[in-house]
């Protein structure tokens, strides 16, 4: 498991008001019932496949076991959609992908 403490955020400046209570009513959650309403609310139901696309485009780089292209035409992500999500799983200091993708392994 990846120690997360020691990876550096490229944004010193914090998140902006918006986005910090953007990051609080989601915290607010209580359970998966509460995010999946919440998320309804908040999102189109295009904006919810994308994230829902992208999320499936990391697990499958994750496991390492197809190329862009055969992740793309199994998600319906473009292929540019595959090679960013691979940038920050793989290359960015954010590692949120990594860090959801370890705690989902967890369970």
């Amino acid at each position: 498991m990846t120690n997360f403490a020691n990876i550096p955020n490229n944004d010193t400046s914090g998140p902006d008001a918006d986005t910090e209570a953007l990051l609080c009513a989601l915290t607010s959650l209580r359970n998966r019932g509460e995010l999946l309403r919440f998320l309804t609310d908040l999102c189109t139901p295009a904006e919810l496949r994308a994230l829902a696309a992208r999320w499936q485009v990391a697990k499958l780089l994750d496991a390492g076991d197809l190329s862009y292209r055969e992740i793309s035409e199994k998600t319906g992500a473009s292929t540019t959609t595959v090679g960013r999500v691979a940038r920050f799983l793989n290359e960015e200091s954010y590692q949120g992908y990594r860090i959801a993708l370890d705690r989902v392994q967890e369970q």
